[in-house]
């Protein structure tokens, strides 16, 4: 490339669609795995410090991950305001776990995970994103299938995190993003509880799978919200979705959110606070259209297939 100096020999090439491709370049690769259920890279970049890949597909990495994991679990907190009982489906690197203990009113944090040999790696390789939150005493940490828990608990959640890896075909979550599974999801959630779903990218080529899973959920859960943090390491705006049974506040006075986190967090938030979640709530116009001119959702007979592995070479 003229002008440019490449200086990486390794690199990670995700397949973003069938036309682009995002590559990572690789300076050293700290673990491999084939577990049972994906394969698992842990690799350090030359730009975004290290990272978690599973099936190809970027996961988190150091340099940008808080854009996604504050994301992922502030609205959902802010929200309920005085959440205490916390379920987080997936999360193996642990940091969504470390952004629900920042909260003082949680007295139990479930993460239930599928693949513990992903989590034992994470918990070796970064500590970063963990920051030691696998070790808290108010941390449970469940190795096994999300969909059994979830079968199985008798107890109400006052926020449920899924936190799963993208939903391809071959991986272990896409059953997970369906009708049915957010049903039995509802019926844990405690009845001012608050969901929060990892929802896929929102950039115009690839916004159907986001559409569809806000569709799927408006069909289970009464107030639903789509909101949107960008994350430069998935070349692409990320989606979450928001659904309860109580109203949501989608213009939040940024004042009374600054007040709530000083009063009942700890630790430094560097993305989110007040005028950072109004922002996240207020969608561009294609995306709203999108989103509700959507008529079909995703049912176990019809799953989503979020698009293509990557792969590693030189």
């Amino acid at each position: 490339m003229a002008g440019s100096e490449l200086k990486a020999d390794v690199w990670v090439n995700e397949y973003i669609t069938p036309w682009d491709i995002y590559s990572h370049g690789i300076t050293q690769i700290l673990a491999y795995k084939k577990t049972a259920f994906q394969d698992m890279y842990i690799v350090e970049t030359g730009a975004y410090g290290k990272a978690l890949v599973l099936d190809g597909k970027w996961q988190s990495c150091t340099g940008d991950e808080f854009l996604y994991h504050e994301a992922m679990v502030q609205p959902a907190m802010v929200a309920h305001q005085n959440p205490r009982n916390v379920l987080i489906l997936g999360g193996g690197e642990g940091a969504t776990l470390r952004e629900v203990l920042r909260w003082k009113t949680v007295e139990r944090a479930v993460m239930i995970d599928i693949d513990g040999e992903v989590v034992e790696a994470c918990r070796q390789h970064l500590p970063e994103m963990h920051q030691n939150a696998f070790d808290d005493p108010r941390t449970e940490l469940v190795i096994g299938d999300a969909l059994k828990f979830v079968d199985e608990t008798q107890d109400l959640w006052d926020v449920i995190l899924y936190d799963l890896s993208d939903p391809i075909e071959e991986g272990p979550s896409f059953p997970l993003f369906t009708k049915e599974l957010f049903e039995k999801v509802r019926r844990i959630l405690a009845p001012d509880g608050f969901l929060a779903v990892q929802a896929g990218p929102v950039s115009p080529a690839e916004l159907k799978l986001h559409a569809r899973l806000a569709n799927t959920l408006k069909s289970v859960f009464p107030h639903t919200c789509s909101y949107t943090s960008y994350v430069p390491t998935y070349a692409a705006p990320w989606g979450f979705i928001l659904a309860s049974a109580q109203e949501l506040v989608t213009r939040p006075e940024p004042e009374a959110i600054d007040r709530l986190l000083a009063e009942n967090t700890t630790g430094e938030l560097q993305m989110f606070d007040g005028i950072a979640l109004l922002g996240m709530m207020h969608l561009p116009a294609h995306l709203r259209r999108a989103i509700d001119s959507e008529t079909q959702i995703f049912t176990l007979a019809e799953p989503p297939k979020f698009f293509g592995k990557g792969v590693a070479g030189e």
